[in-house]
């Protein structure tokens, strides 16, 4: 399937935020391609490559990633180190046939499998993670009553 579902309008997308966790990023001294569990991922000269708690690795473009994470100290800003997201909304949905996400910053299509999750991002993004690293990654909004998700 193509096409991304608007979450905004899916009464069973989850309302979700991303947990405390920290998350290593480099940025990238060179244009590449980050082997991500959804698919290849281009990146360009200065975005960053981040590593979750599970090994997992994804780019994300420098300036949507410097507005979306904070710095954990002594980490200082557009440096490689440690880094939290910001609490921002996320809507989460639990796809149920495959689905090929733009990434919103680049052409690459990431390919979301039964079982896994769609997430739209405060920005109007999305994204796709594996149903464990989305619930080791995420936690209720406030006022959301569905969790934990079947």
């Amino acid at each position: 399937m193509t096409g991304v579902p608007d979450l905004r309008a899916d009464p069973d997308a989850l309302h979700v935020l991303k947990r405390a966790l920290p998350v290593a990023a480099a940025f990238a001294a060179g244009d590449g391609i980050c082997p991500t569990l959804e698919g290849p991922v281009r990146y360009r000269r200065g975005d960053a490559v981040l590593t979750g708690t599970r090994g997992e690795r994804w780019p994300v473009a420098r300036e949507l990633f410097l507005a979306a994470y904070d710095p954990v100290p002594p980490t200082r800003p557009g440096e490689d180190g440690d880094y939290i997201k910001r609490k921002l909304p996320v809507l989460a949905l639990r796809l149920e046939r495959a689905v090929q996400v733009p990434v919103g910053w680049q052409d690459d299509p990431l390919e979301g499998r039964p079982g896994d999750w769609l997430l739209r991002y405060h920005d109007g993004t999305h994204g796709v993670l594996r149903d464990a690293i989305f619930r080791d990654s995420y936690e209720p909004d406030s006022g959301e009553t569905r969790w934990p998700p079947p």
